[in-house]
């Protein structure tokens, strides 16, 4: 009978959700998610003592989000090498390569995987609903550091901006109003949840669409990195790193949107940070 209970409430405890009742866990691997542009060695320094890259281990490149994925490898590779000489593998997933059970394990086992730039959508679309995914996760929760930069900085969020407006017919890199329903969302890796990244922030002027984000999605932490810059996620403590800046919104006071469709608030707040600054943020925030 002691051992049916002791059964019964093991059982019980595996199903219980976890801190706050929202299924939060703490997986013991880090992000480092950079704004784009350069990669200077002062920055692939810090991602490899994020990482804890000894000579032994090995890095994972995903080049998936690229038009030119070896090329996109071999940029980051001399990048990483010129701090970091060891082993780095590139590991292009295309239909052919989804199930290949090597590349598979050899991912989920990797100390460092890194999401490069290009199109977050395209990355996705390659990734969503396959072993890959599952991989990933595997590694983050083996303890690897899970890195991308722009297109890669994108997706690590459960919800991710896809860069296009649902409104304007014309690209830009900003949008021209605050307007309900303009910001397209696509599902992202999830390694983030209740959290939104934008990249390339500050030189290209994103303010408007991370405004958008957080008109659609008022308790999220909405994040803006800019080029050259790279935020480091571990537990709920968030630091940066790089020469740029980061700018979080969080907290619109009086949310409303007009008859017109234009997002209107009293008052948000509004943070910019640089290196060195460490940002607490709640369980909820983090997965």
């Amino acid at each position: 009978m002691k051992s049916r209970w002791l059964y019964l409430i093991l059982c019980f405890l595996a199903a219980s959700p976890g801190v706050e009742g929202q299924g939060y866990t703490s997986p013991s691997g880090k992000l480092f998610i950079i704004g784009g542009g350069d990669r200077p060695p002062s920055l692939m320094k810090s991602l490899v003592a994020t990482a804890g890259l000894q000579p032994g281990d090995y890095a994972v490149v995903l080049p998936m989000s690229s038009e030119s994925p070896d090329t996109s490898f071999v940029y980051f590779k001399a990048d990483l090498e010129s701090v970091w000489p060891h082993s780095i593998v590139n590991f292009n997933f295309t239909p052919a390569k989804i199930h290949d059970k090597s590349w598979l394990d050899s991912l989920a086992h990797a100390k460092l995987v890194f999401i490069t730039g290009g199109d977050q959508d395209r990355f996705m679309s390659a990734v969503l609903n396959t072993p890959v995914y599952n991989a990933i996760h595997d590694a983050f929760r083996n303890g690897a550091t899970i890195a991308g930069t722009s297109a890669g900085a994108a997706a690590m969020s459960k919800y991710m901006i896809t860069g296009n407006s649902l409104l304007d017919t014309a690209y830009r890199a900003t949008f021209s109003r605050l307007r309900k329903d303009n910001l397209e969302i696509k599902e992202g890796l999830a390694l983030l949840d209740k959290v939104i990244i934008d990249q390339h922030f500050i030189v290209r002027s994103r303010y408007n669409r991370l405004l958008s984000a957080i008109a659609k999605y008022p308790s999220f932490l909405c994040i803006g990195i800019d080029e050259e810059t790279a935020i480091i996620v571990q537990g709920n403590r968030i630091s940066v790193a790089g020469s740029g800046q980061v700018v979080v919104l969080q907290h619109p006071v009086d949310l409303k949107v007009t008859g017109k469709g234009l997002i209107k608030m009293k008052d948000i707040r509004f943070s910019v940070y640089t290196e060195g600054d460490v940002v607490e943020v709640r369980a909820g925030n983090r997965k």
